[in-house]
Parts: C-alpha cells; sequence; structure tokens
C-alpha cells in the first residue's frame, strides 16, 4: 500500500527533485489563425473593431502566456482596413515572444503581434517560425 503512494507523490513532482523549467519562457515566434467573426458577432456596429482588437490581445495572452502584448500598425490597419463596423472574419497574424530591456516593468517577456497576409486561409494551421539570423 506504501508504494503506491510513492508513485503516486513521483508523478506529483514531489520527490525533492527540482521541476522542468517550462519552453515556455523561451523568445519563440509563432504564427496563428485567428477567426474574429465568432468574437464580435452579436455586437453593436461601432464597437465591432475595438471588440475585435482585444480578442487578438486576449488570444496572444492565452497562447504566448504573457500579459504585455504590443500590436504591430500594419494589424492594426488590416483590422480597420474595412471600417468600424466590418472587422475581417478571419485574420493571420504571427506573434513573437521577447525579452523586455525595459527593466521597470514587471514582466520579462513581452508579445509583439503582426499581421501576415494570405490569399486563402484554407489548409492553414497553427505553426512555428524558425528564427532568423541576421
Amino acid at each position: 500500500m506504501t508504494s503506491g503512494k510513492e508513485v503516486t507523490a513521483t508523478k506529483k513532482g514531489r520527490s525533492g527533485t527540482k521541476p522542468k523549467k517550462s519552453a515556455i519562457n523561451l523568445t519563440t515566434t509563432r504564427e496563428y489563425t485567428v477567426h474574429l467573426h465568432k468574437y464580435c458577432r452579436k455586437t453593436t456596429f461601432k464597437k465591432r473593431v475595438p471588440k475585435a482588437v482585444k480578442a487578438i490581445k486576449q488570444f496572444v495572452v492565452k497562447s504566448m502566456k504573457t500579459n504585455d502584448v504590443r500590436i504591430d500598425p500594419t494589424l492594426n490597419k488590416a483590422l480597420w482596413a474595412q471600417g468600424i463596423r466590418n472587422p475581417p472574419t478571419r485574420i493571420r497574424i504571427q506573434v513573437a515572444r521577447q525579452r523586455n530591456d525595459n527593466e521597470e516593468k514587471g514582466e520579462k517577456y513581452f508579445s509583439f503581434v503582426t499581421h501576415v497576409p494570405v490569399a486563402s486561409f484554407k489548409g492553414l494551421s497553427d505553426k512555428i517560425v524558425e528564427a532568423e539570423d541576421s
């Protein structure tokens, strides 16, 4: 009976060793397709694009685990291109988690969101973008 408790204790990480660090802390870049229509439906016309911007920020906070989200002006222009009443149904974004150089902020990392123009959303899935050496 006691051996069963010891096995469950090691599964929960209480065996005395330090837990492994998560790979979520690393700087990385990913591409996502965000379906904005499901966030903006049944919303007043004059609040649709502002709600779409907030939905993208919530999506990035949930997926990249950073509370500091910065939106590129090209993404903002792509959202506002059809006016306040008609945000795009779907939008392809590239999210880069970067180290925060500003020491007075509490966050170690921030997410920078940019627009990726695509002809069609058919067959696209979430992917990790390889880092560029520059």
